[in-house]
Parts: structure tokens; sequence; C-alpha cells
């Protein structure tokens, strides 16, 4: 999904550990969820995210595996907190 938002701009603030929060209508308007992967990258002196459901392009070339896709999202996740938590240390 390609949409085009130009003309927008708006102002976040960077939090603690360099958290941003995408303002409500945007993330609205690009379908963007809890939990989504976002491509981050850096073009010049600009931040660019890009919105990439990642889960769902997974688990469509899962199907054509014998992997059980919502078992391996849930140990990536468990894998995940587990690297949090010895950040946090």
């Amino acid at each position: 999904m390609v949409v085009r938002l130009t003309g927008l701009r708006t102002k976040v603030r960077v939090g603690r550990r360099g958290v941003i929060v995408i303002p409500k209508g945007i993330r609205e308007r690009l379908g963007i969820v809890e939990g989504m992967v976002l491509e981050l990258s850096v073009e010049g002196d600009r931040i660019v995210l890009r919105a990439k459901d990642l889960w769902s392009e997974l688990r469509e070339r899962g199907k054509r595996l014998r992997v059980n896709i919502d078992e391996a999202e849930k140990e990536l996740d468990e894998d995940e907190e587990r690297w949090v938590e010895r950040l946090e240390q």
C-alpha cells in the first residue's frame, strides 16, 4: 500500500530511549497498528518511516511452508522481551 500524504507535517517530541509517538490521525490514514513493523531509513538529513506489514507478508509466505507462523511469532516476541530485559539491566 502506497499512501502519499504530501504537505502533511507535524512535530513530535523524542521521549526517553528515543521513543516517538506517531499521531493517531496519521496512524489511521496509513493503517499503522500496534505491533506493525515500520521500515526506518535515513535519507540525507531526514528520517523516513515506511509502513510495512511484515507479519501479514510472512503469513502469506508461510502458507507454503510447514511451519506454524503463530508459534514462531510467539517465540520471536519472547526473545524480544528477553532482549529488552537485558538492555534495561
